[in-house]
C-alpha cells in the first residue's frame, strides 16, 4: 500500500517517513518528490505554491492514503478548507507532529478539520505510541 505524505515545509514528513520506515532519523530538506519503500513524501512547496496542487494530483494518482502532516508548534495553514475534497476516492487522514514541543495543540486539529479531514494521529519524538497507532491504520 503506497502513502503519500503532505504537508508544508518542516512539518516533520521526512520524519514521519523515516520513523514510519523504521530508518534512522537524519534531518534533510525535502527537495523533490521522494520514494521510500511504500511511503511517497511530497516536498513542502507543492503545498505552499497552489502552482504544484497538480503536481499533488498526479502524484496522489499512485497513493491509497493520503496523510495532511501539521507540525503542533505552527499555527500557519496552508490547506485549504475541505482540500480532502481534491482527492476523490483516496482515505485521507491527518497527523499532528512534535506534539511534545507545545501543551496546546488545537490549533492543529483545527487546521486539518476545516481541510476535512475527520481522523488524526498524534505524534512524539519523546515514544512510539502515535507512531505505531499509525502504522496499526496504515497496515504496516
Amino acid at each position: 500500500m503506497k502513502v503519500m505524505l503532505l504537508g508544508k515545509v518542516g512539518c516533520g514528513k521526512t520524519t514521519l517517513t523515516q520513523r514510519l520506515n523504521k530508518q534512522d532519523v537524519v534531518y534533510a530538506k525535502t527537495q523533490a518528490v521522494s520514494y521510500e519503500n511504500n511511503i511517497i513524501d511530497t516536498p513542502g512547496e507543492y503545498i505552499e505554491n497552489k502552482f504544484f496542487f497538480r503536481a499533488l494530483l498526479v502524484t496522489a494518482a499512485e497513493a491509497e492514503k493520503i496523510i495532511f502532516v501539521q507540525s503542533a508548534d505552527d499555527e500557519g495553514n496552508f490547506f485549504p478548507p475541505n482540500f480532502k475534497s481534491m482527492f476523490l476516492g483516496k482515505d485521507v487522514i491527518g497527523v499532528i507532529t512534535k506534539i511534545d514541543k507545545v501543551n496546546d495543540y488545537s490549533r492543529a486539529e483545527e487546521i486539518l478539520r476545516e481541510s476535512g479531514v475527520e481522523e488524526i494521529f498524534y505524534i512524539s519524538r519523546a515514544d512510539d505510541e502515535g507512531i505505531k497507532k499509525l502504522k496499526e491504520r496504515l497496515e504496516m
